[in-house]
């Protein structure tokens, strides 16, 4: 397990080194002073403590560009601004420490992170494969089965459900909470009247999630669980 921690104080850098080394001796522990270094170094990222105000490129610039390379790395901020917890979500951290913290604390946070990582390094993605799996609906006086791996959002239209494929729209008479609880855990209820598949997300905000064909809105309330889910989607992809 390669642990990193990046802080440009140094006393806080060797007094985290120094837990870490004494909770995991057999981990390797890197430190970095500035996000320059971090991003330019080499050696690989199982978990990392990142500071967010940081002189040059900020952590969470610099979280940005590295979840973009390694959607397993798992994220834990160390900061003393509270404001930025909502961004945190955005790039899948694990956790948020704000200093000061407690060693209690960080080591509850980093118990529950190598457990994540031993999870992660050893376990297969166990939910069903959505590719051959399918539903089947009553359309136009026909009986349709559509594969769930084909369905990119649904949504509520004038009492209908609509799926929306690549190809195609097809709508009949039905519940959207029926269709939810069949899709399972790759899909997801962003607001009452939409059901998107996380296999064809390209792009999100605080209000709206930009599909492959379309966008949907977001409800305020569940934009923290959004990510959530989102992000363990994306980790178990990776695993495949």
């Amino acid at each position: 397990m390669q642990i990193a921690i990046c802080d440009d104080e140094q006393g806080v850098r060797e007094a985290l080194a120094k837990k870490i080394e004494k909770m995991y001796p057999q981990a390797g522990v890197a430190l970095y002073e500035t996000c320059e270094e971090l991003l330019d170094s080499s050696i690989p990222l199982d978990i990392l403590l990142l500071d967010i105000q940081m002189p040059g490129k900020d952590g969470m610039e610099t979280a940005r560009i590295l979840r973009a390379q390694n959607r397993r790395m798992i994220l834990i901020f160390i900061t003393g601004m509270e404001e930025y917890v909502f961004q945190a979500f955005d790039v899948g951290a694990f956790h948020y420490l704000v200093k000061p913290f407690s060693d209690e604390k960080l080591m509850s946070v980093l118990q529950n992170a190598a457990m994540q990582y031993e999870e992660q390094s050893e376990r297969a993605p166990s939910r069903p494969d959505s590719a051959c799996r399918y539903v089947v609906v009553l359309s136009g006086g026909s009986h349709i089965r559509i594969l769930l791996d084909d369905i990119i959002y649904a949504e509520v239209y004038n009492r209908k459900v609509v799926i929306h494929k690549k190809e195609e729209d097809i709508e009949y008479y039905g519940k959207l909470s029926d269709l939810e609880q069949q899709a399972g855990g790759d899909f997801f209820r962003t607001h009452r009247a939409y059901l998107v598949h996380f296999k064809y997300v390209v792009k999100y905000n605080a209000s709206e999630v930009y599909m492959e064909k379309g966008s949907v809105l977001l409800a305020k309330r569940k934009y923290s669980a959004f990510v959530k889910q989102y992000m363990r989607y994306l980790l178990s992809e990776v695993g495949k």
